[in-house]
């Protein structure tokens, strides 16, 4: 039996699998895809096995992740189902799916974490949201899942009415930093510098940045105020910023994230 069997290798369920290699022998992972081909050949990349059906996969893996997007999940449940039992652990990725629907699917004694990981995970940086009933896995279990989580990256546990937030603070904010790389590197380039070093520049600036964050405890206004000499050329960018609703363009992001989950 393997360890963790991923059904789905869209761009979330390929950044886990690689991200976890870090920690779990290939021999231990295993994945189901329908494109023969795609599978063979993500299998000869990172030496996890691939499953010809969703339904081998859950029917071999302790730990069975649905990494398929929400439109599959009521297909998917409907075809795993019938080869789950107690020992089988649910790692649901699809923000829509409370823990109380996917057990009206899958029967009440089923044991189910919700996860939303993101993107980053692939180059062991990720940022993971848990919700999850501890006190129903063992301590060997809990143990394994964190391992699992923190083998490409960071997590926190949250209550489960938090995890539209988790889903437009970390799931989906990867896309809007890539933009702000992008715009910072055209603006750049604008001014003659080449766009591969652009890139470099912006993205070195953005790692650090949120480095300091983590690392340092302070607010990140404090952090901002501190790169603001008066009267500088910081400050006047910054001004701008908030002329053109910079902030408010965010937030406005985050509930259109968050109203999006809630009516899938």
């Amino acid at each position: 039996m393997y360890q963790f069997g991923f059904i789905g290798m869209g761009n979330m369920g390929s950044a886990m699998l690689k991200g976890c290699l870090s920690v779990f022998p290939a021999s231990t992972l295993a994945f189901s895809r329908k494109d023969a081909v795609k599978g063979k050949a993500l299998s000869l990349e990172t030496g996890a096995v691939w499953v010809d059906s969703n339904r081998a996969c859950a029917e071999q893996s302790r730990y069975i992740i649905l990494a398929v997007k929400p439109q599959f999940y009521d297909g998917v449940l409907k075809e795993i189902q019938p080869v789950l039992d107690d020992s089988r652990i649910i790692i649901s990725l699809a923000p829509s799916y409370t823990i109380a629907d996917l057990k009206q699917s899958l029967g009440a004694s089923a044991r189910i974490i919700r996860a939303m990981p993101n993107t980053p995970a692939m180059v062991g940086e990720g940022m993971t949201g848990l919700s999850w009933s501890e006190d129903v896995f063992s301590d060997t279990e809990r143990q394994e899942l964190m391992q699992f989580f923190t083998s490409f990256g960071k997590t926190e546990t949250v209550p489960e009415n938090l995890m539209d937030a988790v889903t437009a603070a970390s799931g989906s904010s990867p896309a809007f930093i890539y933009m702000m790389i992008e715009a910072l590197a055209d603006g750049v380039v604008k001014y003659g510098m080449p766009r591969d070093k652009a890139y470099t520049f912006v993205a070195q600036a953005v790692l650090g940045s949120a480095k300091m964050v983590l690392e340092t405890g302070e607010h990140p206004g404090v952090l901002k105020d501190k790169v603001c000499s008066p009267g500088g050329t910081t400050i006047a960018a910054v001004a701008a910023l908030e002329a053109s609703g910079f902030r408010s363009s965010l937030i406005d992001a985050v509930s259109a994230v968050c109203d999006r989950c809630r009516n899938m």
